[in-house]
């Protein structure tokens, strides 16, 4: 089945018709991503998951008597750009969920922006832990019961990186780096935890800031404790220069990071000396999952100018989720906004087959499956090297 990527509220107004002419009441969903800068091909994937499982879910009539619209809005990547967008997004009474963000940092800035509207929103990429869970890692704590999301945290993608590096690469020595951001520090906490318990050494602990370009200093220091191979927590726009500097500077180990490093950028970035460096991400790789097939021949059909992306599938299953809980609520109501509570409380229930493989939440909001894969770079590409469901 063709489709085509037609239904962004900005582009059509308002409202609808069923096939027999009669009119329907709309509904909005909302998508908050980095629609522009260094993030954002990993954000109009998003973006364009979430039209195609809109486009999908109007053409089946999956709600009758309703017609459902996207509203993208930009966040650059940032907490502020992120907040004007909830608030946008918030104060208009047809909005009744939203997929996003992309960034933990920024889902930390628009989560009390939503519930103050019981508005739900399930993010496809927040892998920050204290987004479900609270501050205290040892005392778990839902702080938003609004927010759900399809992804894994790094309190699971952490301990996988280091087995992986410990166990399967046989590196005992490892030197980290982070951001400061959210997701960043979290992800670097995670893995020096497990990595430590496993027996291995961190040799060196260091920052940068997320605006450097210049990373000489943190080099030197990182390759004065000699480490075997460095992990970093943050995102391909810094990682991937990280990687070719230290590559320069006679530093020849592999770099390690997260999935806000999976994207073919990072190679670009990182050049020809990327060969070997490794990135974890959610999930099994989409082309080789049977569940995903029918979103990866809808998503070519639809024409989207932007690939899928990292985040793809995780993305549509997140507009999925939304649209299986409004199928118990907008029925139910007068007005998208009447919706609002009733999505929130029929979210917890929401179950099914997703691109992803199966979509269940836990009583944090989280994703009840915890796949995830290592990719290494190999002949200028990301090859996936193993691929396991975390237990404990």
């Amino acid at each position: 089945m063709a489709l085509t990527a037609c239904g962004t509220r900005a582009e059509e107004g308002g409202g609808g018709t069923t096939g027999g002419g009669e009119e329907t009441k709309t509904a909005v969903i909302g998508v908050v991503a980095p629609l522009s800068g260094p993030l954002a091909p990993l954000g109009l994937g998003i973006r364009n998951s979430v039209q195609l499982a809109v486009d999908q879910a109007n053409e089946s009539g999956a709600i009758p008597g309703w017609t459902l619209e996207v509203q993208p809005e930009d966040d650059q990547g940032q907490p502020d750009p992120g907040r004007n967008a909830a608030t946008s997004l918030s104060s208009d009474a047809d909005v009744v969920g939203v997929v996003g963000p992309l960034n933990s940092s920024v889902g930390q800035a628009i989560q009390p922006v939503f519930d103050s509207a019981s508005i739900v929103q399930v993010s496809p990429a927040n892998t920050g832990t204290a987004l479900t869970q609270g501050a205290d890692p040892a005392n778990p704590e839902r702080p938003y019961e609004t927010y759900f999301r399809t992804c894994t945290t790094d309190a699971i993608q952490g301990p996988f990186a280091a087995r992986y590096l410990y166990e399967t690469a046989k590196v005992t020595k490892v030197a980290t780096v982070h951001d400061k951001k959210a997701y960043g520090q979290g992800l670097v906490e995670a893995f020096s935890a497990e990595f430590e318990s496993l027996g291995g050494e961190i040799v060196a602990a260091e920052t940068i800031n997320p605006d450097d370009t210049n990373f000489s200093a943190v080099i030197s220091a990182v390759g004065d404790a000699d480490p075997e191979a460095l992990y970093y927590g943050g995102e391909y726009p810094q990682s991937g220069p990280l990687s070719q500097q230290m590559k320069a500077a006679g530093l020849d180990i592999p770099l390690m990071g997260g999935d806000g490093m999976y994207d073919p950028t990072y190679i670009e970035l990182a050049g020809e000396e990327s060969e070997g460096d490794l990135a974890t991400s959610v999930g099994a790789p989409a082309e080789e999952l049977e569940s995903a097939q029918a979103f990866l021949d809808a998503y070519e059909a639809a024409g989207f100018a932007e690939p899928y992306a990292a985040y793809g599938p995780y993305s549509y299953d997140a507009a999925q989720a939304v649209i299986e809980a409004l199928k118990v609520s907008l029925p139910q109501a007068e007005t998208a906004e009447d919706a609002r509570q009733a999505t929130v409380e029929a979210m917890a229930g929401v179950s099914f087959e997703g691109a992803t493989g199966p979509v269940a939440f836990d009583e944090f909001g989280d994703n009840t499956t915890r796949v995830l894969t290592a990719y290494k770079v190999e002949g200028g590409e990301w090859v996936a090297d193993q691929t396991d469901e975390f237990e404990d």
